[in-house]
């Protein structure tokens, strides 16, 4: 049954998004011709985080080359790299006001580098228009290429997110391309590198506590200091469909259990997503 025809619990509702801030960032991410993980990956969170004037941004297009089953992105062949996009994404969150902002990205494995030279460009860009700024960076695998992922290190973002998404069992089932321990080693190129390693998973697929558990293990063994923990949601009839909502007192103990093994930050509730109150994390 899809999220479509299936009744939502309570701790799953959100209000809609609206205020000013929120219509001022949307009607300036639209002229300015930008993508917002927030509206592409369909995230609950857009009348919080939108609300706060705070946003997810996603470079490099919205067409993705990979087509993972959990999400919303378009896949598609993508368009032709826009050059110019650092440039309108760094005025942008100037325009916005921003101390703290969130990049992302589609998979661009058409590109002979991942599109990593481009990444670089954007972060550099986006400091030098706005001194202060603190950045997280959620990056995709560069086919763990470690002078690719080395490329975003160098321009040094406070925070930098490599999502495991799933557990070791099911990441055949709900990721395409990637792949766990691919994952793994990119976290912990990041966390040897000094800069705070983050990542993600969602439950609701299948996955045991102790699957939970041992994905844990891993993310700390390979120098993972954040970790996010949220519930997917089916964002259509054609994605995967959700096998269990999970309750809030189950996510409240995937924290606790978190912290007591080691990790320096965790957000773990329903409606937590990767970039759910990153701000927070660049103190980890």
């Amino acid at each position: 049954m899809s999220i479509h025809t299936r009744r939502l619990p309570d701790w799953m509702k959100t209000p809609l998004p609206s205020g000013t801030d929120y219509i001022l960032l949307k009607n300036l991410a639209a002229r300015q011709q930008l993508n917002t993980i927030c509206v592409s990956g369909n995230c609950p969170n857009k009348a919080e985080c939108w609300g706060a004037s705070t946003a997810s941004f996603m470079i490099l297009g919205e067409k993705c080359t990979r087509n993972c089953r959990f999400c919303d992105v378009k896949n598609m062949i993508p368009d032709k790299v826009d050059m110019d996009e650092p440039y309108r994404l760094a005025e942008t969150i100037r325009a916005l006001k921003l101390k703290h902002c969130v990049i992302t990205s589609v998979a661009r494995d058409d590109l002979h580098d991942g599109g990593a030279a481009f990444w670089a460009l954007t972060i550099r860009t986006i400091k030098e228009v706005n001194p202060g700024l603190t950045i997280e960076t959620l990056i995709r695998d560069f086919y763990v290429r470690p002078e690719l992922i080395q490329q975003v290190i160098n321009e040094r973002p406070e925070v930098i997110s490599h999502n495991m998404e799933t557990v070791r069992r099911l990441t055949p089932k709900v990721r395409d391309v990637a792949r766990y321990d691919r994952s793994l080693r990119v976290i912990e190129i990041i966390a040897g590198s000094g800069i705070v390693a983050k990542s993600g998973i969602m439950v609701g697929l299948g996955e045991t506590d102790e699957e939970v558990f041992e994905t844990m293990d891993d993310l700390l063994n390979a120098g993972c200091k954040v970790l996010t923990i949220g519930q997917y949601l089916q964002p259509s009839p054609h994605h995967l469909k959700i096998e269990e909502f999970v309750k809030p007192t189950i996510f409240i103990q995937y924290r606790e259990t978190a912290l007591s093994k080691g990790f320096s930050m965790v957000e773990s509730s329903p409606l937590v997503r990767s970039s759910y109150r990153a701000e927070r994390h660049i103190h980890a």
